[in-house]
């Protein structure tokens, strides 16, 4: 069933106050990737607030949907979402970062509930998304994976061997989404190695194309509801259309932002921007 206006205007609050903890969290420890963890705001509420098959009280449940950051260094953004969705206290987030935290600078499989598969070396997440559904084909089960790569990381050889093999064997279940929004570490994704014609190469490979407005929550969820629908012929990938640093003006689109922490000066500019309603 489609959501209505009212859940998605709740999806939308959630983003705003996601977008929160990633400033002050990421302001915090003085460490952290915000630009990134900015644009995955609206996937992942729309995953783990809607979507995906879940339950924070059980996150090891073994029929769960599973759920891979293969752009591991936006770990604040993914963060928060566990911390809203009741994986553990937001309190936690404080302790981003620190050493010997659950909460490491790349996702932790063993440290940190909910995160289903530790990442970090940019271009692997599909591939264990894809041992994950062939693990799950084995045992009978019916649960879906979704791997949320960063557009960056296409220009990794290892994307497009595992976009090859899960096109060819026509994986069902499987849900990939990038988070496209065109700049990398050190400049522009098009001025470092274009990815255009982006749909037509995972049409070539077999993938199932779908693309929406990534910071536009009710399309987010409309596009990743009829992904999972059509996943059940094979894999479906979702390209995500999104703005590096959504929603705090001087960081949108700059490549600057990365891998860089606000000061507090930055904080408070960025917080004042974002406007976090009383909860």
């Amino acid at each position: 069933m489609a959501a209505d206006e009212e859940e998605i205007a709740e999806l939308r609050r959630l983003c705003r106050h996601v977008r929160t903890s990633i400033i002050n969290t990421v302001a915090d420890a003085r460490a952290g990737h915000t630009g990134g963890s900015l644009s995955e705001v609206e996937i992942l509420v729309a995953l783990y607030f809607r979507i995906m098959q879940i339950d924070p009280s059980r996150p090891e449940w073994k029929d769960r949907d599973r759920f891979i950051l293969s752009k591991g260094h936006a770990s604040p953004g993914y963060y928060c979402t566990l911390a809203r969705r009741g994986y553990f206290g937001e309190e936690r987030l404080a302790e981003f970062d620190a050493v010997d935290s659950m909460l490491q600078g790349h996702p932790c499989m063993r440290k940190t509930p909910g995160v289903d598969m530790s990442t970090g070396s940019l271009g692997q997440g599909l591939s264990a998304g894809i041992g994950m559904i062939l693990g799950r084909n084995r045992l009978a089960m019916q649960f879906h994976v979704y791997v949320l790569m960063g557009d960056g990381e296409l220009q990794e050889g290892q994307v497009w061997e595992a976009a090859m093999f899960a096109g060819s064997h026509k994986l069902a279940g499987l849900i990939a989404i990038i988070d496209y929004n065109r700049v990398q570490l050190s400049g522009t994704v098009p001025g470092t190695l274009d990815l255009e014609p982006l749909a037509d190469k995972w049409k070539a490979f077999g993938w199932q194309v779908f693309e929406c407005d990534g910071h536009d929550v009710g399309q987010v969820v409309a596009t990743l509801e009829e992904a999972r629908r059509k996943s059940a012929a094979g894999p479906a990938i979702v390209i995500a259309h999104t703005t590096k640093g959504k929603g705090v003006s001087f960081m949108e689109g700059k490549y600057q932002w990365h891998g860089r922490s606000p000061n507090e000066e930055e904080r408070r500019l960025a917080l004042a921007e974002i406007e976090l309603p009383a909860t």
